[in-house]
């Protein structure tokens, strides 16, 4: 047989570390054995039989009874837009290249994200308007006073 050392180590060598694994306690094996007869079970009540159902919660009320149940659901995929109306382009400046960033500093947005311009309104200046999206209406009346509707990628 070879010398052990220049043997290289393989899976069948490997041994779990002594006194790291236990037999498995056999329960319920005659009255006379330590865990004989009810076999650490106590008596009776439902955990003394193997009879709990899927889901059950130890009395607890249920998931599926705290869940309401016919209302839908939100999908966590939409998309949300800021809105503005065409009308409240009307505080920038004749010419003026209006961008997202403008109209959160001005207040006219609050939240962060994608911006959308909608056709409610007037709008008496020419303006270059930059924005993720824009309504028909919008589109035309920006172009009716002699501006630009420039859409921007996400």
């Amino acid at each position: 047989m070879a010398d052990e050392s220049k043997t290289p180590l393989k899976l069948h060598h490997l041994r779990p570390a002594p006194g790291s694994k236990k037999p498995k306690r056999r329960v319920g094996r005659g009255e006379s054995g330590r865990r004989g007869k009810t076999a650490g079970r106590g008596m009776k009540g439902l955990k003394a039989r193997n009879k709990l159902r899927a889901g059950f919660e130890g009395g607890q009320m249920p998931l599926a009874r705290r869940l309401p149940k016919l209302r839908g659901f939100k999908n966590p995929n939409k998309e949300y837009f800021a809105l503005v109306n065409v009308e409240t382009l009307n505080e920038f400046r004749k010419g003026s290249t209006v961008t997202p960033d403008d109209l959160r500093d001005r207040g006219l947005i609050k939240k962060r994200g994608r911006v959308k311009v909608l056709g409610e309104g007037e709008l008496k200046k020419s303006l270059t308007v930059q924005a993720h999206a824009f309504s028909k209406t919008a589109i035309e009346k920006i172009e009716a006073a002699g501006g630009r509707a420039e859409t921007l990628e996400r």
